[in-house]
């Protein structure tokens, strides 16, 4: 089933075209990756899909919906979740209290007044945490985290309002090579669940997790499919021999 449908996407910003025609279509339950050059448009469609921005000409449509010029907030009410690259943790609280916040996100004013949220979100926060090695940091600031630990704790803060689709820009930035492979080892178990469209510019690890793979290039798609017809594909392979 498409979860995701984008068709004929522009954005334009002044004289440059920063996305130009963009088709795509994500199935539900699997891992798409977004490769290209620096530049490619990569991040403004992310960006574009999550409602950061809205596209100058074309259409989003997810889960159904015609999402071109939905607000952020609605986009979240009805299943779509964003980390973006740079790291947004609230360094100064809990790791518990992160998470907490973030399934509090969906919850009522009248939930929220009553403070009858901690107590009964408290096997959900520490299932978050779990899933990504965190449960034994979690009376621990956030700030005290590494740098991967701290990734890890943003994709559970994204994760925990069960999202059916969630776009990660480049999750593994600043990662050491162990921390790389563990992402992809705890990113795995939720395929079943919830979608995944990953941008990212290690191509080992993207290439080990996703099932398929769209290549941009100045804003346009030059290539989509299995793993396997990426890497045979021509045009992909002159771009990364030649520009990248």
């Amino acid at each position: 089933m498409v979860l995701l449908e984008i068709a004929a996407v522009t954005k334009v910003y002044g004289p440059l075209r920063a996305l130009d025609g963009v088709d795509l279509l994500v199935e539900a339950g699997t891992f798409h990756g977004l490769i290209g050059p620096n530049g490619s448009g990569k991040s403004t469609l992310l960006k574009s899909i999550a409602g950061a921005h809205f596209p100058t000409t074309g259409t989003i449509r997810f889960d159904g919906m015609d999402i071109t010029e939905m607000p952020p907030y609605q986009r979240a009410r009805n299943g779509l979740s964003l980390k973006f690259q740079i790291t947004a943790v609230l360094t100064e609280l809990s790791v518990y209290d992160n998470v907490l916040l973030a399934l509090q996100s969906a919850e009522t004013s009248w939930q929220l007044l009553r403070s009858s949220s901690r107590l009964r979100l408290n096997d959900e926060v520490m299932v978050a945490l779990d899933r990504f090695r965190l449960a034994d940091r979690a009376d621990d600031l956030a700030g005290e985290l590494s740098h991967g630990e701290q990734q890890w704790l943003e994709i559970a803060m994204a994760l925990a309002p069960k999202p059916k689709l969630l776009l990660l820009d480049e999750p593994t930035g600043g990662m050491s090579p162990e921390e790389r492979r563990v992402t992809g080892e705890l990113l795995e178990p939720i395929k079943p669940d919830c979608t995944l469209i990953i941008v990212e510019h290690d191509l080992d690890f993207i290439k080990n997790i996703c099932d398929r793979l769209t290549v941009l290039d100045q804003g346009r798609v030059i290539g989509s499919g299995t793993i396997d017809e990426i890497e045979r594909d021509p045009r992909v392979q002159e771009i990364y021999t030649s520009r990248v």
